[in-house]
This record gives structure tokens, sequence and C-alpha cells, in this order.
């Protein structure tokens, strides 16, 4: 595999920029209380609460925060019951777009994301109409500078990943990236949090399977876009398959 494409990175770096202005916390309170009504409490028992609790943590949310969610989908207070859906679209020059979202009103949802799509030279698509150029993964990302290639590749792949590979984006710090199918995704994880590291990011996403290079000025309007669906509290991932150049990836990466 090729690993990440350059775009994705630059969109996961803005992501890690926004956690740590506390900008994801209610999108994480809410993934917290769907997990919980879906299996329960104790993050032992439940391996999706497990690893939102991680991503919690690793946004620097508060304690207090992350108990008042299980909280109050335990039943301690009031809490609206949210449904999942996933949006498919097109985007400038007909970039493909994955959305999911996390919603208690599918009118007013289904509402903002049309408006978004229709302002800024994209277009809403019918179910099924983009999403066969995507598969969900698992993805684990940890920095180089904790391991090497070969030491993490035996790790992972013998807990059943299917690839490891070095990723180095321009203004940001270089980074392994691991992958592997949906079923193994809890094995890998946990193999490699016995072998002492520690990930920067560890999700169950989708990634497209084919990519459309585009040039700078495209990038330009698909980042907007993007940015757009990720500020809609209901948005919890935006997905493309738009790549870019390194050239151009190194300029939208400085900004």
């Amino acid at each position: 595999m090729a690993g990440h494409s350059h775009f994705a990175n630059i969109m996961h770096k803005k992501g890690r920029v926004d956690a740590k202005r506390g900008k994801t916390f209610s999108k994480i309170s809410r993934l917290i209380m769907a997990a919980v009504r879906v299996g329960g409490p104790k993050p032992e028992d439940n391996p999706r609460l497990s690893l939102i609790i991680d991503k919690a943590r690793a946004a620097n949310m508060p304690k207090d925060t992350i108990k008042r969610a299980i909280d109050k989908a335990s039943g301690v207070g009031a809490v609206g019951d949210y449904t999942e859906l996933t949006y498919e679209g097109y985007g400038p020059n007909g970039v493909a777009i994955l959305i999911e979202v996390l919603t208690d009103n599918r009118n007013r949802t289904n509402t903002d994301l049309n408006i978004i799509f229709n302002k800024n030279g994209g277009s809403m698509g019918q179910s099924g109409s983009v999403s066969y150029l995507f598969e969900r993964k698992g993805e684990i990302e940890i920095l180089a500078d904790q391991t090497n290639e070969d030491q993490l590749f035996e790790v992972a792949v013998e807990a059943g990943a299917e690839d490891v590979s070095l990723e180095a984006e321009a203004g940001d710090e270089p980074f392994f990236l691991v992958t592997c199918d949906v079923p193994s995704f809890e094995p890998v994880r946990k193999a490699i949090a016995a072998a002492g590291l520690t990930p920067r990011r560890a999700d169950l996403t989708m990634v497209p399977t084919t990519l459309i290079e585009a040039d700078e000025a495209t990038a330009r309007k698909v980042m907007k876009l993007q940015s757009l669906f990720e500020d809609n509290d209901d948005v919890q991932a935006v997905t493309t398959n738009l790549d870019v150049s390194p050239e151009v990836a190194a300029k939208l990466a400085a900004e």
C-alpha cells in the first residue's frame, strides 16, 4: 500500500489542532453516549467506548466531561437519541465526499449539509453514489521517534495488520501509519499498546480505494468544503478521495 494521501494527512493535522483548541469535545461526548447506549458504560466490556475514551484523552478532554457523557447515556440525566448516518456527495471537480454524522434531528442535518454543498460548488448524492469508492479500515498513527519500521512491522503484522508505512508530510512530524481490516483493529491496537507504543491516532475510518489528484485551486476549494462540514456539530468525520502533489501539500500545510 502507498499510505495516506497527502491531502488526508493535512486534514488530520488540522483535526489535531482543532482538538487541542477544544473544538471536538461536544462531538466526542456524542460518540461516548452513542457507544454507551449500544455496548454499555464499562470500557473493558465495550471496545467501541474504550476507543472513543482514548480519543477523548488524546484531545485533552477532562475526566469529568467524559464521566458526564457516560452517566447521561447510562440514565443519569437526560440525553437525546442519536442516529448514525452517512451522507454522500460530490465536491468541486467531482471529488467524492463521504460524511459520517451522529444526529438527533435528521431533517436539520440534511438541510444543513445540503446548504453547505450547494453554496460551495458541491452537490449531495444518493445513497451508494460514491460509497463504493471507499472502504472501512483501521488506522493507527505512531510517531516515528517511538520505534523503527522493522520492529513496528513485526508487532503489527503478527497481530493482523495489513501494512505499515512511513509518512512524512511538510510541517508535521514523521509517523508510521498502520492499516488493518476492521476485525483486526482491536488486536492490532492492543499489540501496539503491549509493545509500549502510544498511538497519536487510532480510528476505524473510511478510506478511498482510488484517489483523484487535483491542482492547488481545487484542493483549496475541497479543503474549505471539508472544514465547513467538520464545523457542523452533527458531523463526526469527513473523507474525500482527493490527493495532491507533495508540492501542493507543502503549501497547504504551511498555512
